[in-house]
């Protein structure tokens, strides 16, 4: 048999598995799959990272229902305490893989405030879903969104705290972005504070901070327990905005690429299962609500997995840009212009100094071709352009086209 018709018969082989709706291994597909010896995973075993967050969930899914030993590996999901615990766990070799912060990821790649080490984006795990939380407190002087807490702080002055969850990562950036958008300077006119996800509920309960941004279940939680009320969610600041990825070093994917393609396939499918049906989405929320997931009420999860929102004030409403998992595969691929942006982002509040090679950088760490391999496979669409246009909160566009004009641009900034 030629390479091609290796090659041809692998594709077919792999779309049949793909199409087998049935979870577990497909007769015979593993042999054939290695026929010829190349493609078997490096590795039997992969231990990936994950925080207590419900977008934790595709990693933790294709692990449960096994779409991992389909592919020939074993996904070992490894509950850790901090994202400072998942970057040192990364870079040291302690965990193989993470369901981490996109911006944590390009953070340690040029060494910001930490280790630097060669890193990659395989996929990204999800959009949406997760929101910015202001205390009872505050919302009971009418702080209730950007607008009225702005107001507020003009009115009472005093140190005012707000938490993300790591310096370079997501909610620190959709924090930053949503102060400023509401004139609020980030860095002068208020305090930033890191604190983990699973901790915001129990420090915002002790007066610790003023308003959170974090991702579910914590927001929601914060309302059930009375504490904070929700002002806004991230999918107000970015509609189907970049979150967390699947991430790992550099070398992990040059030393172990079949692995890292199996791993790849085997989330992919989590992640289509998970957004495939009610169904699926509340059995997800009841398997990741337990102790050695996230540890929460069940019911802290399944109301916003399927966009039903409350803001903690009497106002209820159903968001059709809920958390996503996969909507057709548009979620997963690792578009080089989201990896920019928080490049810009970085930039904007002086975490980098001056304007780095921005295309370049992501090309390095978004691994397009790996992603491309692992979704054909699985006969999952794949966009032509590597670049998306959005338009933020405050009706500033990002398309990539000229990121250091786009960094430059903004009023308020380091």
């Amino acid at each position: 048999m030629n390479s091609q018709d290796l090659k041809m018969t692998r594709r077919t082989i792999l779309k049949t598995a793909a199409a087998a709706s049935a979870v577990g291994a497909v007769p015979g597909l593993q042999s054939a799959v290695w026929a010829a010896g190349s493609d078997k995973p490096e590795l039997e075993e992969v231990k990936i990272g994950f925080i207590p967050l419900t977008d934790c969930a595709s990693v933790v899914m294709a692990s449960v229902l096994g779409f991992d030993k389909k592919y020939g590996i074993k996904i070992i999901p490894t509950k850790e305490a901090s994202w400072a615990g998942v970057r040192d766990k990364l870079v040291n070799g302690d965990l193989q893989m993470a369901h981490v912060l996109y911006g944590l990821v390009y953070g340690v790649h040029l060494g910001i405030a930490g280790p630097k080490k060669d890193m990659a984006v395989l996929m990204s795990l999800n959009n949406n879903g997760q929101a910015i939380t202001l205390s009872k407190t505050l919302a009971d002087k009418g702080a209730v969104d950007g607008p009225s807490l702005a107001k507020v702080m003009a009115k009472e002055k005093r140190e005012y705290t707000f938490a993300g969850t790591f310096p370079t990562g997501t909610h620190a950036m959709w924090m930053h972005y949503w102060l400023a958008a509401a004139g609020i300077n980030p860095l002068s006119g208020a305090k930033l504070i890191t604190v983990p996800p699973p901790q915001m509920v129990a420090n915002m309960r002790v007066g610790n901070m003023d308003g959170f941004c974090v991702g579910e279940p914590w927001n929601h939680r914060a309302i059930m327990d009375g504490i904070g009320i929700t002002a806004n969610t991230t999918q107000d600041i970015w509609k189907d905005h970049p979150e967390k990825v699947l991430g790992c070093t550099a070398e992990f994917t040059k030393k172990y690429p079949n692995t890292t393609r199996a791993v790849m396939m085997a989330v992919l499918e989590a992640s289509r299962w998970i957004d495939a049906s009610l169904q699926n989405k509340l059995k997800m929320a009841e398997t990741v609500a337990a102790k050695s997931y996230i540890n929460t009420g069940v019911d802290a999860i399944n109301q916003r997995i399927l966009g039903r929102y409350q803001n903690g004030l009497g106002k209820t409403w159903d968001d059709p840009n809920h958390m996503k998992f996969f909507n057709d595969g548009k979620v997963n691929f690792p578009y080089l212009s989201d990896g920019m942006w928080f490049l810009t982002q970085h930039k904007r509040w002086g975490l980098i100094k001056s304007h780095p090679d921005y295309l370049g950088v992501a090309k390095q760490i978004n691994q397009i071709d790996l992603y491309k391999q692992a979704a054909g496979a699985l006969g999952i669409g794949i966009p032509k352009d590597p670049m998306r246009t959005s338009k933020l909160i405050d009706g500033v566009v990002w398309d990539g086209k000229d990121p250091a004009k786009y960094a430059d641009g903004f009023k308020i900034k380091a």
